[in-house]
């Protein structure tokens, strides 16, 4: 059971009612943690920003290595369970490579620097060393990628804290 309230549809605040709305016709249903975020119209707002812009950063499969790599450093059971399902789902990664992914690897070498940072960059809590930040630029990121793998761990950071503090209610289907 969650710790934090996760709203019915009409209990919503008001404020979250429009995003909501959003959600549920993309997506179909509207999945809990949104629900549990919509306590907070500014937090869900903020983080629907970032994800949206994010989109639009990275590409679906590099974002999802990332999302599996951070749940996995964080311990977020929800965010593990919602990524491997748009994992495999979405950015169409095979159960092995969504596997490895969680292990900050993959079998594809580009791949493999981006989640091994996405990874590093969890576990050290950002403090990564010149080797660290050389061998994902060796791998063919820009500067500007660089700092992307970065702000995408830090929107699954926060994920990952508001999942983990709120004990989130898992309601995506096990692959």
């Amino acid at each position: 059971m969650s710790r934090i309230a996760t709203p019915a549809p009409k209990a919503v605040p008001e404020a979250s009612q429009a995003t909501l709305s959003a959600i549920a016709a993309k997506l179909g249903s509207v999945p809990n943690f949104f629900r549990v975020l919509s306590n907070s119209p500014a937090a869900l707002g903020a983080h629907g920003a970032l994800s949206q812009t994010l989109g639009k950063a990275l590409d679906v499969k590099t974002r999802e290595r990332i999302a599996l790599a951070v749940a996995a450093v964080n311990g977020c059971e929800y965010c593990d369970a919602a990524h491997t399902y748009t994992g495999f789902n979405l950015a169409k990664l095979s159960r092995e490579e969504i596997d490895l992914a969680r292990q900050g690897k993959s079998a594809e070498p580009r791949a493999a620097a981006a989640a091994a940072f996405a990874r590093r960059v969890a576990e050290a809590r950002g403090k990564v060393s010149q080797e660290d930040v050389e061998a994902v630029r060796a791998s063919g990121f820009s500067e500007a990628q660089i700092v992307e793998i970065v702000a995408v761990v830090a929107e699954n950071f926060f994920t990952n804290l508001v999942n983990n503090v709120a004990a989130t209610e898992v309601d995506f289907p096990a692959i």
